[in-house]
């Protein structure tokens, strides 16, 4: 029997029906670094690490990531209403600051509401969204949740992630030094997080809301 294939909007429509709030996720995520594991099907002992060093770099990019007068204006100039829609798993680095500053972004506007959903439990939607061919993550989908049309809530009209421009050319520049990637990778890309303090994921991710 032919099956027809879903919609990446009717993906869409299903997948925000079960999506987290950050504030769940957050608390899913200290639970499961209570419980020495993490999200997704496969457990194992350094996803669990990963999960733990995440959860402390979220609570930190939470109470640090500064907003600047120009983008607050440009945030509360959203007249309509978006919804932010995060795949992610606890375990990925480039998530740790990304996620707060999406927060971030949403708490400034109440017509921008941030939503996130599992990767590993949402393979379809994530297969519409690849980088490279690959399942790479945060991956940020933009939504007019406000659009006239119902159907038309559900068709992206932005795409950001996995990770900020310059620390994409930072992960280019690496495999172009090496001919691959080495563990090393992780600490330079941390680095520059932290030095960066979320800033330039801010500006990127404020680009591509509405302009009024």
């Amino acid at each position: 029997m032919q099956t027809t294939e879903k919609t990446t909007e009717s993906l869409i429509e299903e997948a925000l029906s079960k999506a987290l709030s950050y504030a769940d996720y957050r608390k899913l995520v200290a639970q499961l670094t209570a419980e020495g594991g993490s999200t997704g099907p496969e457990q194992t002992d350094d996803l669990a690490n990963y999960t733990l060093m995440n959860d402390r770099r979220m609570r930190r990019f939470d109470k640090t990531v500064k907003v600047d007068a120009d983008i607050r204006a440009e945030i509360a100039s959203v007249s309509r209403q978006i919804t932010l829609l995060v795949l992610t798993e606890s375990w990925c680095g480039d998530a740790a600051p990304s996620l707060p500053v999406m927060n971030k972004v949403a708490d400034l506007n109440d017509n921008i509401s941030f939503k996130v959903l599992l990767r590993d439990e949402n393979t379809g939607l994530m297969n519409r969204f690849l980088t490279n061919g690959a399942m790479s993550i945060p991956k940020l989908i933009f939504l007019d949740a406000g659009a006239t049309r119902p159907e038309d809530k559900y068709i992206p009209f932005a795409v950001w992630g996995p990770r900020p421009l310059p620390a994409a050319q930072l992960v280019l520049d690496h495999k172009e030094r090496h001919g691959e990637i080495l563990p090393e990778l992780k600490e330079e890309l941390q680095q520059w997080y932290n030095k960066d303090k979320g800033q330039t994921i801010l500006r990127e991710i404020t680009a591509l809301l509405p302009k009024p």
